[in-house]
């Protein structure tokens, strides 16, 4: 197991550069199969569920080739050998569960082996299948795998069961390929949600909607050649380098940020009194995203008046309500934090007492932050 030993007591200062999404990519990496032909990504990061998922196709035949250190090359074209899909790699990804939409227009009949839990709370795959199921995928759950059954996918009216990212985008995959003009309400339209609708644009799919929460899909016959799509840069991972500067009081630069999806998040902490220089707005390398950079000043912070929650996009996203707990322990006041979407996060925020946080656990869901 990695560790990190840290020592403390110094102030940060200069600047850091945020890395691109994980989750854009591992959506973009399973969408590559609808292609059926030649893919390159730029800005590719080399991180293990990335790894776990090319481990993936290339045992069901993709071929997969480093261009350069970030730069991914795929040919998705070769008839895939779905009887040799990497049960282990698949057992400790649950983001392979996106080649269920992937591969609803492409596989008859294969398996998939089942994903592990998730240590947050309880994650379970029905409404990835509510929504599959109505375009003609077929899932059967046995003891470690599932079966899956695919019939020609036709265009349908859609409403999500929940805005889940991952089941959204399942939904949109199948409804690319599906016969006729499809229709998702209450979607996600969260970053990765519009990072794959882009990339998928790119190799000619037909999406309107994006960045709201009802899609418009006219179903096409295939798919083209992406020749480049450089993926959009992480806004949890930036939110992460928010934090750190926040809580240290460092003067400290966070580039490469996404500004669409870390607004709410800024004015938040600019509530709290943080100041800070949104500076060198541009648009991202694939054309789509507000980028900036983001210099902070030390700053004497104050709680916020209100509970602090996560909510699906436009809302404060629910994967940076975690980074709100370091900052809240330096500001003058309290303030609850309401983590409703897993049963089992908030307890994790009881650690940072080893540090001298004053935290009170209320329930499973919610703690007070002094």
């Amino acid at each position: 197991m990695a560790k990190f030993i840290i020592q403390g007591g110094k102030k940060l200062r200069g600047s850091i550069e945020v890395s691109t999404a994980k989750n854009s990519a591992v959506a973009i990496l399973c969408a590559s199969v609808m292609v059926r032909n030649k893919v390159t990504l730029h800005d590719m990061p080399r991180i293990e569920e990335v790894f776990r998922i090319l481990e993936i196709l290339q045992s069901i035949g993709v071929v997969v080739e480093w261009k350069s250190e970030h730069t991914l090359f795929l040919d998705t074209s070769k008839k895939l050998q779905m009887e040799k899909i990497d049960a282990k790699a698949c057992e400790i990804t649950r983001s392979s569960l996106l080649l269920l939409g992937a591969l609803a227009a492409r596989e008859k009949k294969y398996k998939i082996y089942k994903s592990g839990g998730c240590r947050l709370g309880e994650r379970t795959v029905k409404p990835h299948l509510f929504a599959l199921e109505k375009f003609g995928v077929s899932v059967e759950s046995k003891f470690k795998y599932y079966d899956v059954v695919n019939k020609p996918l036709k265009a349908q009216e859609i409403v999500m069961y929940e805005s889940g990212d991952t089941p959204t985008e399942n939904a949109i995959m199948a409804a690319v390929l599906a016969s006729g003009v499809t229709t998702i309400k209450f979607a996600s339209s969260n970053y990765m949600v519009q990072d794959l609708c882009y990339f998928l644009i790119s190799a000619g799919a037909k999406i309107e909607g994006v960045g709201t929460t009802t899609l418009k899909i006219t179903g096409v016959k295939k798919l083209k050649t992406v020749s480049k799509y450089a993926i959009m840069p992480d806004p949890i991972v930036a939110m992460s380098f928010v934090a750190l500067a926040v809580t240290t009081k460092s003067p400290l630069t966070v580039k490469n940020c996404p500004l669409d999806f870390l607004e709410l998040e800024l004015e938040k902490v600019s509530v709290m009194g943080q100041k800070f220089t949104i500076k060198n707005k541009r648009l991202s390398k694939n054309k789509k995203f507000t980028i900036v950079d983001i210099s902070f000043q030390p700053s004497t912070l104050s709680a916020l008046p209100d509970k602090v929650y996560g909510r699906p996009f436009p809302g404060l996203n629910i994967d940076n309500l975690p980074f709100f707990v370091p900052m809240l322990t330096q500001a003058k006041g309290r303030t609850l934090v309401h983590d409703w979407v897993y049963e089992n996060r908030a307890i994790y925020y009881l650690e940072l007492q080893k540090l001298g946080a004053e935290i009170t656990l209320l329930d499973s869901h919610r703690v007070f932050v002094e």
